[in-house]
């Protein structure tokens, strides 16, 4: 199962990677089953997993930003 496919949440190489899974599902009604759509199936996956990978990066230097900024807001409301 992957995560949500919704265009605004991937960028657009990722969006191009998950067009090309969706376009192969669709040609390909049964042999999505037995495996007619793995390449772009393991492309978009791996893309994806860059994407989480990026983000969460972003999002733990955002989160130790913010532990710096209410650190020194205690700090001057306590020695005021």
């Amino acid at each position: 199962m992957h995560s949500n496919l919704s265009p605004h949440l991937h960028s657009p190489e990722c969006n191009e990677l998950i067009r090309l899974l969706l376009a192969c599902h669709k040609e390909n009604p049964v042999g999505r089953f037995v495996g007619f759509c793995n390449k772009q199936d393991a492309l978009m996956v791996a893309c994806l997993k860059r994407e989480r990978e990026i983000n969460r990066s972003l999002n733990a230097e955002k989160s130790k930003l913010k532990r710096e900024e209410v650190q020194r807001r205690l700090q001057e409301n306590t020695s005021s």
